[in-house]
């Protein structure tokens, strides 16, 4: 009865896990490239707004920049984009906070200016952002499959210990 238990506790955790993993990944605002040299363009995109409700404004922060861009095209994948020319800006790190037409929140990413001819270390990649409260559901996504592989191995090692202790 034990092993019923184990088992179906592990199945809940793997079936969570798969839920919730994949929502968790999604980034609802992207910044491409997330590394560009000054006087480059990088395409800001919010997958969580929709076109029917208007036109989405991503509001970009950092060292010298504090303005809004509004969205100017249809997404290819749905939702809403922008290009965004970085002549003049400052090298540093610069967030976007993205703001849909019906005034629902459209996401976060950040995206960093570099040097002309700089190569960037350790730098983000591509579409790096999504929203702040991500981190959380990724941690227990994680804690439930490292609690189902536990919960399996457990199972596992009871049912070996049984078999050759008879």
């Amino acid at each position: 009865m034990k092993a019923q238990r184990i088992l179906g506790s592990t199945a809940v955790g793997v079936g969570l896990g798969t839920l919730l993993l994949p929502a968790a990944a999604l980034a609802d605002t992207t910044v491409s490239p997330a590394t560009t040299p000054v006087g480059g363009t990088v395409v800001l995109t919010t997958t969580e707004c929709n076109p029917a409700n208007g036109d989405a404004l991503f509001h970009i922060t950092g060292p010298d920049r504090d303005e809004n861009v509004r969205s100017t095209t249809a997404a290819a994948g749905g939702g809403l984009s922008a290009e965004l020319f970085t002549a003049g800006f400052t090298l540093g790190t610069y967030t976007v906070n993205t703001t849909c037409g019906d005034g629902s929140n459209g996401g976060t990413a950040t995206f960093t200016v570099i040097a002309i001819g700089a190569t960037p270390i350790g730098g983000a990649q591509a579409g790096a952002g999504g929203r702040h409260g991500d981190t959380g559901v990724l941690v227990a996504g994680g804690a439930l499959a490292a609690a189902a592989v536990a919960g399996g191995t457990y199972v596992l090692v009871r049912r070996r210990r049984r078999a050759t202790a008879a």
